[in-house]
């Protein structure tokens, strides 16, 4: 678990992170979002003990990070944007190297080897580094941050510069990883993040604005709940099937997309879903639904609303 509670960060009179606070839990992947100049990388830099705060507490596993640094990084393994690799090593001789530096007592030739097997650089641990594709590195910089069997782990933008084959690995490897350990991940791929996270937090000019589930945000910030579907069958037998659901408020055609299949909007009553009913009236006519989507932001439009008016990060949704 890593808890930051009432973290301040300040450089003279600019206030880089405005008191802060939240948990990461045991098992869950935890999203860590914010624009430029957030305050995001000094809270990270803060929660591995990098920088040290002005004010409130960063805990892993209950050991504060500035009054007992040695217990709590013994719990911390940390991916920086740089994987910091020595080049001119091979990728055993590197983790090697980090085995000794971090002081594990784990049974090295076994423990390094699960951890190679499990980010998949087993078959080139004779390699130097300075050899391997980009992809490649970011998992030797994985699996340094593997080394003792940490139980948390900062990721800090993991699939930066990877080609779309690498940043599905990585993503699939992040997943694994989160099974087993506590993750936070920063990335500024929204979809990643959207894909990988269990929740979601968002800064913005020092302050936490958002703390939930990506799909919560999106309920919560959508100003409606509109269902836009495609269904195939008679236009006004799908219509009127439509309006008799009880929960749904009204119906409106968009348009004929082709002879035989229509668009519909179909707008519930104030927070009621209606995906289900829908399918059992068409199933019941044998009308095929061809698409059904909700009208709920993504996680890039979230982003967008709360980083430009934060007024949403003073209501109780942003202090869970």
């Amino acid at each position: 678990m890593i808890e930051v509670e009432n973290l301040t960060k300040s450089y003279g009179s600019k206030l880089a992170v405005d008191n802060i606070s939240f948990t990461a839990n045991d098992g869950e992947i935890l999203g860590f979002l914010g624009p430029n100049g957030a305050g995001k990388t000094t809270t990270m830099n803060i929660i591995t003990g990098y920088l040290s705060a002005t004010g409130g507490t960063a805990r892993i596993n209950g050991a504060d990070i500035l009054e007992s640094p040695i217990e709590a990084k013994m719990n911390l393994g940390y991916l920086p944007e740089q994987p910091p690799l020595y080049l001119d090593m091979t990728v055993w001789e590197y983790l090697n190297f980090v085995y000794g530096l971090k002081k594990c007592k784990l049974p090295k030739r076994s423990h390094l080897g699960e951890i190679m097997e499990l980010t998949g650089i087993a078959d080139v641990e004779k390699r130097v580094i300075r050899n391997l594709s980009k992809g490649y590195r970011q998992r030797v910089g994985l699996a340094q941050a593997l080394v003792g069997n940490p139980s948390a782990l900062i990721l800090d933008e993991p699939t930066v510069g990877l080609d779309p084959k690498q940043i599905i690995e990585i993503r699939e490897l992040i997943k694994r990883l989160g099974e087993n350990h506590t993750v936070i991940l920063s990335s500024h791929i929204l979809s990643e993040i959207q894909a990988v996270c269990d929740r979601v937090v968002v800064i913005d000019h020092g302050r936490l604005i958002a703390n939930d589930t990506a799909d919560n945000l999106s309920r919560d910030l959508s100003a409606d709940h509109k269902l836009t579907v495609q269904i195939e069958g008679a236009a006004k037998e799908v219509a009127e099937l439509l309006r008799q659901i009880p929960d749904v408020k009204s119906v409106r055609f968009v348009r004929a997309v082709d002879k035989t299949v229509s668009e519909f909007e179909v707008d519930p009553k104030s927070g009621k879903d209606v995906r289900r009913e829908v399918f059992k009236r068409m199933a019941a006519r044998s009308f095929p639904i061809l698409m059904m989507r909700g009208s709920e932001l993504t996680l890039e439009e979230i982003f967008l609303r709360l980083t430009a008016d934060d007024s949403y990060g003073k209501t109780e949704k942003g202090e869970k």
